[in-house]
């Protein structure tokens, strides 16, 4: 059962795409993704072509996209909980994946514990750096969730040791969780962005459907750290997937 969150001042579901855009009913949904985008819309990562890319790969098994958008005071993260509440109010008991990007990487990190959540898909969380006597990043939240991290090695604005730190703090708790490393790309995730987009999908349909996954995500959520959590994102990653 979902956990009921307050109304998050300011929030909105965007436009529903996938299954029920082309006119089907709700009847018809079998899976939603959350997309929280980051901080600045001038800077969107790869939550756009993310978004395309899972209306067109998972809309005949019946997925649903929605951007939460960002408005008023709350916290990123109480809108994620409010977006969740949402889906259960317009779908139902349907699996929730939240994907996020920068600031929104952080807040689906923090919201992965709303009951409705099955999976978490976090791409160059801002996490920031944590001194010696900040308490840690929670991750007990992640229990039970399939988790994908992905950072670029050259992110010079959020560090992408701190994603590894939560990344191996979090396997302790749940083996269901990896991380990618995009090779000398940067916080946009540019460079690569078609195999950051790829690997996020193939993570997402996955999580909510089959419970398989290319044989990277697989190898990846199966290998102790510090391995699975620092998986090179292969150049070309999506173009021969053998589901």
């Amino acid at each position: 059962m979902a956990q009921h969150a307050p109304p998050a001042r300011g929030a909105r579901l965007g436009r529903a795409a996938g299954a029920i855009g082309s006119g089907s009913t709700a009847d018809s949904v079998n899976g939603v993704v959350l997309l929280l985008p980051g901080a600045s819309r001038f800077s969107p990562g790869p939550m756009r072509p993310l978004a395309r890319a899972l209306a067109r790969a998972g809309g005949a098994e019946g997925l649903v996209t929605h951007t939460v958008v960002h408005g008023g005071d709350s916290s990123r993260e109480e809108q994620a909980r409010w977006a969740a509440d949402e889906v259960v109010r317009r779908y139902g008991d349907v699996p929730v994946c939240l994907a996020g990007y920068d600031a929104g990487g952080l807040a689906v990190l923090r919201a992965a514990g709303h009951g409705a959540v099955n999976s978490v898909v976090a791409i160059a969380p801002c996490l920031g750096t944590q001194g010696r006597t900040d308490p840690p990043e929670p991750v007990k939240q992640l229990s039970g969730r399939q988790v994908l991290i992905v950072h670029g090695t050259n992110d010079a604005r959020s560090d992408p040791k701190s994603s590894f730190l939560l990344a191996a703090r979090a396997k302790k708790a749940n083996r269901s969780t990896c991380r990618f490393e995009v090779h000398s790309d940067g916080h946009g995730l540019r460079e690569h962005q078609p195999e950051v987009v790829a690997l996020a999908v193939d993570f997402v349909l996955g999580a909510v459907f089959s419970g398989r996954y290319s044989r990277p995500v697989t190898d990846a959520l199966a290998a102790p750290p510090p391995l699975g959590l620092r998986m090179p994102l292969a150049s070309g990653f999506g173009r021969s997937l053998r589901r």
